[in-house]
């Protein structure tokens, strides 16, 4: 990984206190957050552009839903008045948002994407930033998954679900990159 320019945007996905819930399953990393503290720190000390994105899920019953606690930005990485807060209603931070129009805007090129699920909103919003035309890291070690089971009746491991949903986007839609690298490249 090269240098990242100043302006390298750091987005943080999803990292509510409903994903803490027993009722999503086995999840890996359990060092994302700290992780992502780690980078957010970063982004902060070196002035560099922070957005938060908030899933406000459309369902009552949901750890995600508005009125719920778990819709919550968990405190690890809470934002900061004046950081921005884009909220979206399904899986990528591009659609139903202006995220994109603020990126544009303000000429930022460059996305490091940290956060939750690997396997949903992580690589979903990864995919269409690398469609839209942006230099996109998603960091490993700053992202988890929950197992699955498959439409075969198969169960899959948190592990093996995030470890897919990271090949899958490699080298066609972002790069994928740890922690420590991120930090080297600052």
């Amino acid at each position: 990984m090269e240098k990242l320019p100043g302006n390298t945007v750091l987005l943080l996905i999803d990292v509510q206190k409903g994903f803490d819930e027993p009722i999503w399953g086995q999840r890996n990393n359990p060092g994302a957050e700290e992780n992502m503290a780690r980078l957010l720190k970063a982004w902060r000390t070196t002035n560099r552009h922070v957005i938060f994105v908030k899933h406000l899920s459309v369902y009552p019953d949901s750890p995600l839903n508005k009125d719920n606690p778990g819709c919550a930005i968990k405190e690890i990485v809470k934002p900061l008045a004046g950081e921005l807060i884009i909220w979206k209603h399904v899986n990528s931070a591009f659609i139903g948002t202006d995220l994109e129009e603020e990126l544009r805007r303000k000429g930022y090129e460059t996305l490091v994407i940290v956060g939750l699920t690997t396997q949903y909103c992580v690589s979903t919003t990864a995919r269409m930033a690398g469609n839209l035309g942006f230099h996109t890291y998603v960091v490993s070690d700053a992202t988890a998954a929950f197992g699955l089971t498959g439409p075969d009746g198969l169960d899959y491991s948190a592990e093996t679900v995030h470890a897919l949903s990271l090949a899958t986007i490699h080298n066609e839609f972002a790069q994928v990159v740890d922690t420590g690298t991120v930090m080297k490249a600052l």
